[in-house]
């Protein structure tokens, strides 16, 4: 029988009480049954894999489509799922809470809340708000059950502000308002990763690789890392090959640009 969503929610939670798992960033219910099928133990949506799958650009869907998207995915397979929230939808704190609310409806494990603005000027949220935006949805997780699991996300290095310190103190700041793992998307080396994790010790950190890297999971693990994702980077993969393919025909006149192709036989098998 599948799991109960409480059930995929313990499981969850679980995982981030020690090791170290990598939770892969499926955009839609194909990829997320193949990931499911490879032996992962969760997954994550991606907010950048799901907009370009529906011809916009990361940040350009509503918080309908979104919510629908997680209603879709929590129930395309028996893993816990957590939500590339983005900033929660919401301008206000009244607003937030409502969204986070919705969002937990969907069945989903856990949730992220980014700490960007969109707006190139000011591209991270006033200290003092950002953190009252973490206790907001906090304090709507605990009144509806507090099984949820909370990312605290800094954005510093996704938005042009690649301040460590400043970083390290939103995730403090984030940790002491209710956040349940902290994650700083963009740090890429071993000392960044080091000091995020000693930083908020003994909270779970989630680090991002989304490019080609020379750090294994194991080598994370050691670094203290609980759990590793992926971001839009198999979706990037994905559009990667469909553009070499269809620049060489509409292009060159050139049909060999399907050699790293899977073929219809694999799939039909995996999907059957």
């Amino acid at each position: 029988m599948s799991p109960s969503i409480p059930e995929k929610r313990a499981t969850f939670k679980a995982l981030h009480e020690s090791g170290c798992f990598v939770l892969p960033n499926p955009w839609d219910a194909a990829s997320a049954r193949l990931l499911a099928g490879m032996g992962f133990k969760a997954l994550a949506t991606t907010s950048a894999g799901l907009a370009w799958s529906r011809a916009r650009p990361d940040g350009g869907l509503s918080r309908d489509d979104v919510l629908a998207h997680l209603s879709s995915m929590v129930e395309a397979t028996n893993l816990p799922l957590n939500a590339d929230y983005e900033s929660g939808f919401a301008d206000t704190l009244e607003e937030l809470a409502l969204s986070v609310r919705m969002a937990v409806e969907t069945g989903v494990a856990g949730l992220s809340i980014e700490d960007s603005t969109g707006n190139a000027s000011a591209p991270l949220q006033d200290m003092a708000e950002a953190v009252e935006r973490i206790r907001v949805a906090r304090a709507v997780i605990d009144e509806m059950g507090g099984d949820v699991l909370l990312v605290g996300r800094a954005e510093n290095f996704f938005v042009g502000v690649p301040d460590l310190n400043d970083a390290i103190i939103r995730l403090q700041a984030y940790a002491e308002a209710g956040a349940d793992c902290l994650y700083a998307p963009g740090i890429r080396t071993r000392e960044e990763i080091a000091a995020v994790v000693a930083a908020v010790a003994p909270k779970p950190v989630n680090v991002l690789i989304g490019w080609d890297s020379d750090l294994t999971v194991n080598e994370l693990a050691d670094l203290g890392v609980r759990r590793i994702s992926v971001g839009g980077a198999m979706a990037r993969a994905a559009w990667g090959g469909f553009l070499q393919s269809a620049r060489r025909i509409a292009e060159e006149g050139r049909f060999d640009g399907f050699a790293g192709a899977a073929s219809g036989q694999e799939l039909n098998d995996l999907f059957s």
